[in-house]
């Protein structure tokens, strides 16, 4: 069995019938959380980022804090404790759109509650981080990002085959579900560590825990 990563994700698989209607206007459903994830600070800088694409601007909610945290890592071995809450709970906030989106769970996505969606990584010691290596953790990961772009072309197509047979089933296909919540598992892992700079550990390249 493979090494846990300290990143870790998982999407509670539902165990009963989905909303059908929600289901099928869903694009639609969720404009106003994403209209509320638009006003976070820091968002349009995300979505600049995004259209020219840079790889943190897919997080879909506001803003990470990166180059302060680079800046502070590699001069005074500090990751601020606020910092690391505030990109946290970003990451937990735009899953939880992702997951919505991605038909994972009816519940509508909530601003703070966990809800279905489960995100955690530990508060880092800066001490154990290697000083120089954010200058290039998002450099480094660039074979994932090519994974990734292909991985979540498959999950485009999953998703078609997910929609529908919710709206005649009312139930997830479960090995779509997998296949779903394990890109997304990699992509936080991906960005965990390129981007919210929370561990030195090279992200594995599989979809499992």
């Amino acid at each position: 069995m493979p090494p846990s990563y300290p990143v870790s994700f998982s999407v509670d698989y539902p165990e009963r019938q989905l909303n059908r209607l929600s289901s099928f206007f869903r694009i639609f459903a969720v404009i106003p959380i994403a209209i509320v994830a638009g006003l976070l600070p820091g968002s349009e800088l995300a979505g600049s980022a995004q259209s020219s694409g840079g790889f943190e601007g897919a997080i879909a909610a506001g803003s990470i804090i990166f180059l302060p945290i680079v800046l502070m890592l590699l001069f005074r071995k500090k990751y601020p404790r606020w910092w690391y809450d505030w990109n946290l709970e970003l990451m937990r906030f735009g899953n939880r759109i992702g997951v919505y989106v991605a038909l994972m769970d009816d519940e509508y996505p909530s601003t703070d509650e966990q809800q279905a969606v489960h995100l955690d990584f530990a508060y880092p010691d800066a001490e154990r981080l290697e000083r120089g290596l954010p200058l290039v953790k998002w450099l480094l990961a660039i074979p994932h990002y090519i994974v990734l772009f292909f991985l979540y072309i498959g999950v485009f197509f999953a998703l078609i085959g997910a929609w529908v047979a919710i709206l005649f089933t009312g139930r997830y296909p479960r090995g779509i579900f997998k296949f779903v919540e394990g890109t997304l598992r990699w992509h936080n892992r991906v960005v965990a560590y390129a981007f919210l700079l929370v561990t030195d550990d090279y992200p594995p390249f599989r979809l499992s825990a």
